[in-house]
Protein backbone atom coordinates (compact mmCIF):
# COMPACT_ATOMS: atom_id res chain seq x y z
CA UNK A 1 0.00 0.00 0.00
CA UNK A 2 1.59 3.43 -0.78
CA UNK A 3 2.51 5.39 2.09
CA UNK A 4 -0.42 7.89 2.36
CA UNK A 5 2.06 10.20 4.54
CA UNK A 6 5.30 9.59 2.17
CA UNK A 7 4.99 13.99 1.46
CA UNK A 8 4.25 14.82 4.73
CA UNK A 9 7.30 16.74 5.89
CA UNK A 10 6.00 16.27 9.78
CA UNK A 11 5.11 12.44 8.99
CA UNK A 12 7.60 11.59 11.95
CA UNK A 13 6.53 14.00 14.11
CA UNK A 14 5.43 12.52 17.74
CA UNK A 15 1.49 14.01 18.61
CA UNK A 16 0.50 14.85 21.66
CA UNK A 17 -2.79 12.74 22.55
CA UNK A 18 -5.24 14.08 25.15
CA UNK A 19 -8.30 13.57 26.63
CA UNK A 20 -11.54 15.18 26.36
CA UNK A 21 -10.21 18.24 28.07
CA UNK A 22 -6.85 18.51 26.48
CA UNK A 23 -4.97 16.70 28.93
CA UNK A 24 -1.72 14.85 27.87
CA UNK A 25 -2.11 11.28 27.64
CA UNK A 26 0.48 9.59 25.83
CA UNK A 27 2.08 10.29 22.39
CA UNK A 28 1.84 8.47 18.84
CA UNK A 29 3.42 8.88 15.63
CA UNK A 30 1.14 11.17 13.03
CA UNK A 31 0.33 7.70 10.83
CA UNK A 32 -0.68 5.88 14.06
CA UNK A 33 -2.57 8.52 15.31
CA UNK A 34 -4.75 9.42 12.41
CA UNK A 35 -5.12 5.11 11.29
CA UNK A 36 -6.26 4.61 14.49
CA UNK A 37 -8.66 7.74 15.20
CA UNK A 38 -6.97 8.94 18.26
CA UNK A 39 -7.35 12.14 19.60
CA UNK A 40 -4.67 14.62 19.77
CA UNK A 41 -3.97 18.32 20.04
CA UNK A 42 -3.75 20.58 17.14
CA UNK A 43 -3.85 23.91 15.97
CA UNK A 44 -5.49 26.37 13.49
CA UNK A 45 -4.04 29.64 12.84
CA UNK A 46 -6.00 32.64 10.75
CA UNK A 47 -4.01 35.09 9.34
CA UNK A 48 -5.81 38.59 9.69
CA UNK A 49 -5.02 41.63 7.49
CA UNK A 50 -7.27 45.17 7.33
CA UNK A 51 -8.86 45.14 3.52
CA UNK A 52 -10.30 48.51 1.60
CA UNK A 53 -13.79 47.60 3.10
CA UNK A 54 -12.70 45.73 6.94
CA UNK A 55 -10.48 42.55 8.19
CA UNK A 56 -9.74 40.17 5.17
CA UNK A 57 -9.10 36.50 5.95
CA UNK A 58 -6.10 34.43 4.30
CA UNK A 59 -7.56 30.93 3.26
CA UNK A 60 -5.55 28.09 2.19
CA UNK A 61 -6.34 24.94 -0.17
CA UNK A 62 -4.58 22.25 0.63
CA UNK A 63 -2.14 20.32 -1.55
CA UNK A 64 -3.51 18.10 -3.75
CA UNK A 65 -0.72 14.98 -2.29
CA UNK A 66 -2.61 15.53 1.29
CA UNK A 67 -3.31 12.58 3.08
CA UNK A 68 -6.58 14.01 3.66
CA UNK A 69 -8.97 17.00 2.97
CA UNK A 70 -6.72 17.90 -0.54
CA UNK A 71 -7.92 20.28 -2.45
CA UNK A 72 -10.20 21.47 0.05
CA UNK A 73 -10.01 24.67 1.52
CA UNK A 74 -9.42 25.80 5.02
CA UNK A 75 -7.60 27.98 7.59
CA UNK A 76 -4.46 29.66 6.71
CA UNK A 77 -2.33 27.14 8.51
CA UNK A 78 -2.77 24.27 10.70
CA UNK A 79 -1.06 21.05 12.12
CA UNK A 80 0.37 19.99 15.61
CA UNK A 81 2.68 20.99 18.37
CA UNK A 82 5.59 18.86 19.00
CA UNK A 83 6.42 17.07 22.32
CA UNK A 84 7.46 20.17 24.58
CA UNK A 85 6.60 22.31 22.62
CA UNK A 86 3.70 25.02 23.54
CA UNK A 87 0.42 25.55 20.93
CA UNK A 88 1.22 29.21 20.52
CA UNK A 89 5.37 28.48 19.56
CA UNK A 90 4.09 25.74 17.04
CA UNK A 91 1.64 27.92 15.21
CA UNK A 92 4.24 30.89 14.94
CA UNK A 93 6.91 28.15 13.45
CA UNK A 94 4.30 26.61 11.17
CA UNK A 95 3.22 29.76 9.87
CA UNK A 96 6.87 29.83 9.04
CA UNK A 97 6.98 26.76 7.55
CA UNK A 98 3.78 26.34 5.85
CA UNK A 99 3.02 30.01 4.38
CA UNK A 100 6.94 31.87 4.34
CA UNK A 101 4.96 34.42 6.96
CA UNK A 102 6.01 36.11 9.97
CA UNK A 103 3.04 35.41 12.25
CA UNK A 104 2.49 38.49 14.73
CA UNK A 105 0.54 38.78 18.10
CA UNK A 106 -1.41 35.34 17.62
CA UNK A 107 -4.38 35.06 20.33
CA UNK A 108 -6.08 31.77 21.53
CA UNK A 109 -9.81 32.35 21.08
CA UNK A 110 -10.60 29.13 21.46
CA UNK A 111 -10.91 25.59 20.69
CA UNK A 112 -12.72 22.50 20.00
CA UNK A 113 -12.78 18.93 19.47
CA UNK A 114 -13.91 17.64 16.15
CA UNK A 115 -13.96 13.63 14.35
CA UNK A 116 -13.76 13.47 10.69
CA UNK A 117 -13.51 10.00 8.95
CA UNK A 118 -11.81 9.74 5.21
CA UNK A 119 -12.59 7.78 2.36
CA UNK A 120 -9.43 6.21 2.62
CA UNK A 121 -9.58 4.66 6.20
CA UNK A 122 -8.07 7.85 7.81
CA UNK A 123 -9.38 9.65 10.86
CA UNK A 124 -8.78 13.09 12.02
CA UNK A 125 -9.64 13.12 15.75
CA UNK A 126 -8.54 16.71 17.05
CA UNK A 127 -8.49 18.64 19.81
CA UNK A 128 -8.26 22.46 17.83
CA UNK A 129 -6.77 25.59 19.24
CA UNK A 130 -7.59 28.50 17.11
CA UNK A 131 -5.55 31.47 17.06
CA UNK A 132 -5.94 34.47 15.54
CA UNK A 133 -3.46 36.84 14.23
CA UNK A 134 -1.53 38.94 11.96
CA UNK A 135 1.59 38.97 9.73
CA UNK A 136 4.48 40.32 7.59
CA UNK A 137 6.44 38.87 5.45
CA UNK A 138 6.01 37.80 1.32
CA UNK A 139 3.60 34.75 1.04
CA UNK A 140 5.56 31.89 -0.14
CA UNK A 141 3.27 28.71 0.48
CA UNK A 142 5.27 25.45 0.66
CA UNK A 143 3.24 23.30 -2.67
CA UNK A 144 3.31 20.09 -0.33
CA UNK A 145 0.95 22.17 2.25
CA UNK A 146 -0.68 24.69 0.09
CA UNK A 147 -2.14 24.61 -3.21
CA UNK A 148 -3.09 28.27 -3.66
CA UNK A 149 -3.88 31.42 -1.00
CA UNK A 150 -6.12 33.49 -0.90
CA UNK A 151 -7.33 36.95 1.00
CA UNK A 152 -11.52 37.23 1.95
CA UNK A 153 -13.72 39.53 3.13
CA UNK A 154 -15.12 38.43 6.44
CA UNK A 155 -19.08 39.18 4.50
CA UNK A 156 -17.81 37.18 1.64
CA UNK A 157 -16.45 33.95 3.28
CA UNK A 158 -19.65 33.92 5.65
CA UNK A 159 -21.26 33.84 2.67
CA UNK A 160 -18.93 31.22 1.33
CA UNK A 161 -19.56 29.20 4.11
CA UNK A 162 -23.52 28.93 3.91
CA UNK A 163 -23.36 28.09 0.19
CA UNK A 164 -20.28 25.77 -0.18
CA UNK A 165 -19.32 24.09 2.53
CA UNK A 166 -18.16 21.13 0.34
CA UNK A 167 -15.45 23.46 -0.73
CA UNK A 168 -14.16 23.29 2.84
CA UNK A 169 -12.36 21.19 5.18
CA UNK A 170 -14.03 19.36 7.55
CA UNK A 171 -13.02 21.51 10.34
CA UNK A 172 -12.72 24.84 8.40
CA UNK A 173 -16.09 26.12 9.26
CA UNK A 174 -16.08 25.88 12.90
CA UNK A 175 -12.15 27.23 13.06
CA UNK A 176 -13.39 30.37 10.66
CA UNK A 177 -16.96 31.02 12.21
CA UNK A 178 -15.20 31.29 15.67
CA UNK A 179 -12.26 33.45 13.83
CA UNK A 180 -15.53 36.08 12.28
CA UNK A 181 -17.14 35.72 15.92
CA UNK A 182 -13.76 37.13 17.27
CA UNK A 183 -13.37 39.72 14.43
CA UNK A 184 -17.08 41.08 14.43
CA UNK A 185 -18.29 40.23 17.85
CA UNK A 186 -22.41 40.43 18.06
CA UNK A 187 -22.77 39.61 14.47
CA UNK A 188 -24.71 36.42 15.13
CA UNK A 189 -23.47 32.93 13.96
CA UNK A 190 -22.27 32.36 10.79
Amino acid sequence: MLDLFARDQARDDQLILVDGLDRPCGTASKMEAHRAGLLHRAFSVVLVRQGSTGPELLLSRRAKGKYHSAGLWANSCCSHPRVGEQVVEAAYRRVQEELGLQAQGLEEIGAFAYRAVFENGLTEYEYDHVLVGACTGELCPDPTEIADTRWVAQDVLAQELADRPQAFAAWAYMVLSLALAHLCPGAGPV
